[in-house]
């Protein structure tokens, strides 16, 4: 079974811009950033920062977001280096 996609409004870099993930993934990166102690929209630009800044693999934003999601629960808290690297 396909899980659908949304569409969610964030801003970057003082830019309005949309994310379409799965309402799964959308509902972890809550809970992730919970645990960091962050906003959900502080974690997005904090991945969306790593993504730029390493010029890695992952090329588009929702594609990084999952990524990072999969490395967190994956790896626990120690796959944050590794996320960084990857993204």
């Amino acid at each position: 079974m396909n899980a659908p996609i949304a569409k969610y409004s964030v801003r970057l870099a003082k830019h309005r811009t949309s994310i379409s993930i799965e309402p799964i993934f959308w509902e972890m990166l809550k809970e992730v950033a919970a645990a960091k102690c962050l906003s959900r929209q502080q974690l997005i630009e904090v991945i969306d920062q790593q993504r730029l800044q390493t010029g890695g693999a992952v090329a588009n934003l929702s594609s990084a977001l999952r990524v990072y999601i999969l490395l967190y629960y994956v790896n626990g808290q120690a796959g944050l280096a590794q996320a960084k690297n990857q993204l």
